[in-house]
């Protein structure tokens, strides 16, 4: 008889495979065959779990998501203000066991499937979604509300843009020079919203 838990380790083993085989070989060259090798497990296990790659790519993603989320709402629970909340949303997004290479890599063969494969696509667009929602939310503090959604849209893609070309460069991932470049374009845009201005109306004549 199975042991309780074995079969949530193997899956678990088998997305960590996923992440490290992503990062050595790119998505494209490995095989089922080879990640069900690098977790220790059979083949026909890794396909009895996922059935096909592309759906063991979408459990790694909503692996690796799950842990950006919760990552993200640990930063949420000790930030008091709009502002740091905005922050701990950025900060979140560049956690430690996030940014580092061989995620990073996942998370560009991930953008690169969710153009072809429908469940990957939902993921992200899901992930992208929930991310500009934050922002906004907490961005309505200093500014009306289309100017909130205006500047949350640049934030993700900001985020977006600095996992993309750290996956495509040689270099080290450097999360604090990360996180610094968001922030200083956030704050950037906020003071430029709040100088001189009094803070954003709550009244009937706040439009969307």
């Amino acid at each position: 008889m199975p042991k309780i838990g074995m079969e949530a380790e193997r899956r678990r083993s088998l997305i960590d495979a996923t992440i490290d085989a992503i990062h050595e070989r790119g998505y494209s060259d490995i095989t089922m065959a080879q990640i069900a090798k690098r977790a220790g497990v059979s083949g026909g296990l890794v396909h009895h779990y996922f059935g096909s790659k592309d759906q063991l790519l979408a459990a790694t993603m909503r692996h690796l998501l799950n842990e950006l989320g919760r990552e993200i709402r640990e930063g949420l629970a000790s930030a008091e203000t709009p502002r740091a909340r905005i922050s701990a949303i950025i900060a979140g997004n560049f956690a430690v066991d996030q940014f580092r290479p061989a995620v990073i890599a996942a998370w560009l063969a991930f953008y690169v499937q969710s153009r072809t494969t429908a469940s990957n696509s939902r993921l992200l667009r899901i992930y992208s979604a929930r991310l500009a929602s934050n922002l906004t939310h907490n961005l309505r503090a200093f500014m009306p509300r289309a100017e909130a959604k205006r500047i949350a849209e640049g934030t993700a893609s900001m985020i977006d843009g600095v996992w993309i070309r750290q996956a495509l460069s040689d270099s080290k991932a450097d999360r604090s020079a990360a996180i610094a470049m968001v922030e200083d374009y956030v704050e950037t845009q906020i003071a430029a919203k709040t100088a001189g201005k009094p803070g954003p109306s709550t009244g009937a004549g706040d439009t969307e």
